[in-house]
């Protein structure tokens, strides 16, 4: 990993990337790492993580956006199904389970939603909680909160990376570490 004040270079697997810089807040910059589109991240990652699924998993769970094609790989990778959480509830979703968060990247409140009809996937399972980058930890927490609501046992978290202070994600399953820049 080195840092250069415009990029912060990261290794997954065998393939490296140069993630932007942004500011956001006043002396305080992070790293973006965005797979969309990157299918070879995406594979890599997914085929990592794998290795160190926990054993009994029986489902991931992932919130949309970002992670989504990540849940997909792993999904193909380890035969587990997913469920994805949604950040807006559309008109065909009925018997939603919801809670809200503050997530980093929206600073803003956020309602997290299971569409009833996955709620049996979900439902007295062991599952894997599966994102991409685990920042301030919020998502994570409403992830949480959902699966308490329906008596699901988290076994494990994972995601590509962390970022922020590495002593706050002891157990947390990630491929690699995302430093905060501040001036």
């Amino acid at each position: 990993m080195s840092y250069d004040g415009r990029v912060y270079t990261v290794q997954i697997g065998d393939i490296m990337r140069k993630l932007p810089i942004f500011q956001v807040a006043p002396g305080v910059k992070i790293a973006i790492f965005n797979m969309l589109g990157d299918t070879e991240v995406v594979e890599t990652a997914a085929a990592g993580l794998a290795t160190r699924m926990p054993v009994g998993a029986e489902v991931l769970v992932v919130p949309e956006v970002k992670a989504i094609p990540l849940a997909h790989a792993l999904s193909v990778h380890t035969g587990l199904p997913y469920v994805v959480v949604r950040k807006v509830r559309k008109p065909y979703m009925v018997d939603c389970l919801e809670t809200e968060v503050v997530s980093i990247t929206t600073g803003a409140p956020q309602t997290l939603y299971v569409d009833g009809k996955d709620v049996h996937l979900v439902r007295d399972k062991r599952v894997v909680v599966v994102d991409d980058v685990i920042s301030t930890g919020s998502t994570i927490r409403g992830l949480r909160q959902l699966m308490a609501q329906v008596n699901a046992t988290i076994v494990g978290e994972m995601a590509v990376f962390t970022e922020g202070r590495p002593e706050d994600w002891d157990g947390m399953i990630a491929l690699g570490h995302l430093p905060i820049f501040t001036d």
